[in-house]
């Protein structure tokens, strides 16, 4: 492992473009969901949201697949290998009138996407440690964030001018152009001298060692809780501001809005975390966020949603709050997983969405009337995770992170 404490601005830029072929699958398709819908015969509109959610569960368990993969054979391999699943993926999503088909290749996309996202993590553990990690990931988030600024409204202009299927063909072009720059300017990260022989104990090896770090094991599940309520507002927004609120037309632009606070709080966290350090910044959002939430479910228990003026206060002061916790909770689990962080990574994601993909679908079901169920999901899992804190922060306090 390299600890370096300098990096190249084009590294963030293709670190974050690895990220957002992933947000740009799921953001950009929100405006589609009642079209796709329509197109497959879905009767009831709560099931619309499973091609937002099942596209995680597949992101969960391909990590398993590709994190031990990039420990024997490198980096940049194990990347292709998963977009060309994502290609073969795409063309079923674009050619069934099956609804249960486009939810396997939803699943697909998201095993093929996997590969992306997570080796992205493993590259970034591989160069850098300690809190200039947790700073160098919120740059990467706050680059990566400018997709669920615009996919949206992207994806209602593909729509309108061309047609639904026009969004799986953007994303296959937008992912090609990133594969291409990635190929001819990032070198491998992880040296052949460095990496793990290939056995079939690699996998089971890799968890014997991830579990023994408890803080590793404690905070993938707090990633778990955050991520879970977080995937509830992401396939429920569409539902909830176009149908609840009757905003069609806004929906790109609400959506928009409050991914910018997500992003201004991971800038803010960038400039802050080397100073405060990344638990401390992680354990005052998680407070942040499950003050917030509770105080929404105590104003607005009746169920009647607010004006939609206040409804996007509490969601931009959410948002803030998770904006402070994505990074830092996924630095802080990795710290200590440098020498298998390519299996560490896949753990710490395939833990987190298969925790994250049953809460947002459960959630998920009652978000038809009112936004109350939303609200309380973040209220639990903040309570949640702020216990998770509060019983490690001893022994985080004699570590040095």
């Amino acid at each position: 492992m390299q600890n370096q404490k300098q990096f190249k601005f084009e590294f963030i830029a293709l670190m974050a473009s690895l990220m957002s072929i992933v947000a740009l699958s799921i953001d950009a398709l929100l405006p589609a969901l009642p079209e796709i819908g329509d197109h497959l015969g879905v009767i009831n509109s709560n099931n619309n949201q499973l091609l937002i959610t099942m596209i995680f569960l597949g992101i969960g368990f391909g990590q398993l697949l590709f994190g031990p993969l990039s420990d024997s054979f490198g980096r940049k391999p194990i990347v292709y290998i998963g977009f060309a699943l994502f290609i073969v993926a795409s063309i079923i999503c674009v050619t069934t009138k099956n609804f249960e088909m486009m939810i396997i290749g939803r699943v697909l996309q998201g095993v093929g996407l996997s590969s992306p996202r997570s080796i992205a993590l493993s590259m970034i553990r591989d160069l850098f440690s300690g809190d200039y990690m947790a700073k160098v990931m919120s740059i990467i988030v706050m680059f990566f964030i400018l997709v669920p600024v615009v996919a949206p409204t992207l994806g209602q202009w593909l729509i309108t001018v061309f047609n639904w299927q026009s969004v799986f063909y953007f994303n296959l072009i937008f992912g090609i152009a990133i594969m291409i720059w990635f190929w001819l300017r990032q070198p491998e990260t992880l040296p052949k001298e460095k990496r793990i022989k290939f056995s079939a104990h690699l996998f089971i090896d890799g968890v014997k060692e991830f579990i023994k770090y408890k803080e590793a094991v404690a905070f993938t599940f707090v990633s778990g809780f955050i991520t879970g309520s977080f995937m509830v507002y992401l396939s429920t927004s569409q539902q909830i501001f176009q149908e609840q609120y009757d905003l069609a037309k806004l929906f790109p632009y609400i959506f928009a809005s409050l991914a910018i606070s997500v992003g201004l709080a991971t800038y803010l966290n960038s400039r802050l975390v080397e100073k405060y350090g990344m638990y401390r910044m992680a354990y005052t959002a998680a407070i942040a966020y499950s003050v917030v939430s509770i105080l929404y479910v105590i104003l607005f228990f009746s169920g009647k949603n607010p004006s939609i003026y206040v409804l996007l206060g509490f969601f931009a002061l959410q948002f803030f709050a998770v904006g402070f916790l994505f990074g830092n909770l996924r630095a802080i689990a990795m710290q200590p997983l440098g020498h298998i962080a390519g299996i560490g990574a896949a753990i710490n994601g395939f833990v987190s969405t298969v925790l994250a993909v049953p809460i947002a679908n459960y959630i998920g079901s009652f978000v038809s009337t009112s936004v109350l169920p939303l609200f309380i999901g973040f209220s639990v899992f903040g309570l949640l995770s702020l216990s998770v804190f509060l019983i490690m922060r001893k022994k985080m306090e004699t570590i040095t992170i």
